[in-house]
């Protein structure tokens, strides 16, 4: 590879490297704001999802320049792909959450109650997928974005189960239920940064074998 090539894409995971760092941090604050009720970390997550517009918006960028320049071709366009894939996908996880804060925001400034369902093992589940998917992009590792994949389905089930819960709320303490449903946005939130995880995941594979493995029937 030469060596300008190189140095642009040491530029690329570092850039990269940095953004996963800021929407890990941003799912985590806005989780923690929803467990404790802080509405003022709520409102600083909110407020920080510019930034992470402006470095998807700055990556994307740098991506376009890459390929204009060099016209990279197999392995190393297979690279520039995935970043400009992950980009996308981290920024949508920004959003996400951002609008858990959001929901942090109500429930902050509203009578507490507990959560319905099984949120905290999913809050669990799905930071350790956002973590182990960002770590498998730096370290180009398949067996932890494998794991990540295979853990979706439990993200899946909790989410799920969440609407019985929420339903049970409305029948049993009707005067709770506009709260349980913003518990319910927090679940789908999370069921959609899990998703995105896994899209990651998938592109890591991608990366590292040339395989495309999304969208593919599942064996039984």
């Amino acid at each position: 590879m030469p060596q300008h090539l190189m140095r642009d894409f040491e530029s690329l995971k570092a850039h990269l490297n940095f953004m996963g760092k800021i929407v890990e941090d941003a799912i985590t604050s806005a989780l923690s704001a929803l467990k404790n009720r802080d509405d003022a970390l709520a409102r600083q997550v909110q407020a920080g999802d510019d930034q992470i517009d402006r470095l998807e918006v700055n990556l994307e960028e740098e991506c376009l320049k890459v390929l204009a320049l060099h016209q990279p071709v197999a392995t190393d366009l297979r690279f520039v792909i995935s970043v400009l894939k992950v980009n996308n996908d981290l920024e949508r996880m920004g959003d996400l959450a951002a609008s858990i804060a959001g929901r942090a925001h109500y429930l902050a400034t509203h009578e507490a109650m507990e959560a319905p369902g099984d949120l905290m093992r999913m809050q669990s589940i799905v930071k350790t997928m956002v973590g182990e998917s960002l770590q498998s992009l730096i370290q180009l590792d398949t067996s932890l974005a494998n794991h990540v994949l295979e853990v979706d389905d439990q993200v899946d089930e909790i989410h799920a189960a969440m609407f019985s819960s929420v339903e049970e709320v409305g029948r049993k303490k009707p005067d709770c239920l506009r709260r349980a449903i913003h518990y319910l946005s927090v679940s789908r939130c999370l069921e959609r940064i899990a998703d995105l995880a896994t899209n990651i995941a998938e592109d890591v594979i991608f990366l590292v074998n040339g395989e495309v493995i999304r969208h593919q029937p599942e064996d039984h």
